[in-house]
């Protein structure tokens, strides 16, 4: 049976208002889109959260589908599976393409939210559905900083976490290639007072600001084998229209507010802000953790991980073995998806994983 079999239709949940952000300002209002699979059993005790990246949704099962179903890492039939769109999406959450209380999207004009922000949110929507503990919360990238902060925040809740090709915060090298995206769609001359006009496609600083992420995304070992030197039919060198390709499949289905939006959220996180710095911080948290690396992640590079492994007072290093650079975690579903499970196993068989156990395998 498929993973389908056990999925709840999108749903959107509204809290009320106001909702108080991290940097004092207010919504008025709150609407949480989110998915389900399985069922909650009777002490609300057997919920995995999935925490998206950037441009991710809460449909799970079209971007990680190789660790939803049956028999897998994330199984219906054990667990009640999880995934909303974050705070500041624009997937059915509320974020910049959402109405203000005149009537008028919000726009470049929604206020800034910090990854705590976001894991408050979803937080809330947890207690709405009768979840009492969380069994794993799991995610990479910007997910990966909602694990760290999840942990943090909720330490009583989390009985295990699996933070995947992230930091404990957003360095300055992450945030440099953050702000030359902001860039990218700030300097596009159609950019007007934070939007695009309505039949502007496709956007050229959005669709820029992608290509620039793509070459972070991935590596020289993923770009050149593939590419070379050869050129595509329209002229373009191959790897030139690779990237715009992209650039435009993005302006189709996302918006330039809302990529503004989260990575400035992603570049609040640090889990040691408020907290006597991150070792500290780390120092602290509870649940046993797979921590999964990437080796040629150049956005975040395996040492952020090791750093994290280290920190966390019991914690599974894992070393994927990829050219794929950063994307590798989405694009090696089926060896991430084993990990996880084997992670699981563990600690339902021993209680715990293996304190910073460093392992790696080639995908």
């Amino acid at each position: 049976m498929s993973a389908e079999a056990f999925a709840a239709p999108a749903a959107t949940l509204d809290l009320p208002g106001p909702f108080v952000l991290e940097s004092g300002a207010r919504l008025p209002s709150l609407r949480v889109a989110y998915r389900t699979w399985g069922a909650l059993d009777e002490h609300g005790g057997n919920a995995v959260l999935v925490c998206h990246a950037l441009t991710g949704s809460a449909d799970l099962d079209r971007w990680w589908g190789a660790l939803l179903g049956p028999g897998r890492a994330l199984d219906p039939q054990r667990d009640f599976v999880v995934c909303s769109n974050v705070l500041g999406g624009c997937y059915g959450t509320t974020g910049p393409t959402s109405l203000r209380p005149d009537g008028r999207p919000w726009g470049a004009a929604f206020p800034d939210v910090s990854v705590r922000d976001i894991v408050r949110v979803q937080a809330a929507l947890l207690e709405s559905l009768g979840v009492k503990r969380l069994r794993l919360v799991i995610g990479g990238s910007l997910g990966g900083m909602q694990v760290l902060e999840w942990a943090l925040s909720f330490p009583e809740q989390v009985e295990a976490i699996a933070p995947i090709a992230i930091a404990a915060r957003h360095s300055a090298w992450a945030i440099a290639i953050s702000e030359t995206q902001r860039q990218a769609i700030a300097a596009d001359p159609r950019w007007r007072g934070g939007h695009y006009p309505a039949d502007d496609a496709p956007a050229a600083g959005l669709a820029a600001a992608r290509m620039v992420a793509m070459c972070s995304y991935r590596s020289r070992a993923s770009l050149e084998p593939r590419f070379g030197r050869e050129r595509a039919g329209d002229g373009r060198y191959a790897v030139e229209s690779w990237l715009h390709h992209h650039g435009r499949a993005l302006v189709d289905r996302f918006d330039a507010n809302t990529y503004v939006t989260l990575t400035r959220a992603m570049d609040t996180h640090d889990v040691g802000r408020g907290r006597g710095g991150w070792r500290e911080a780390l120092s602290t948290v509870k649940a046993p953790a797979l921590v999964l690396s990437i080796d040629s992640d150049v956005l975040y590079p395996p040492v952020e991980q090791e750093e994290l492994a280290t920190a966390l007072p019991d914690a599974r290093l894992v070393t994927l073995r990829s050219p794929h650079g950063h994307d590798a975690f989405l694009i090696e579903g089926e060896a991430v998806g084993a990990q996880v499970k084997g992670f699981r196993e563990a600690l339902a068989g021993s209680g715990a994983p293996g304190e910073r156990e460093e392992t790696s395998w080639v995908a």
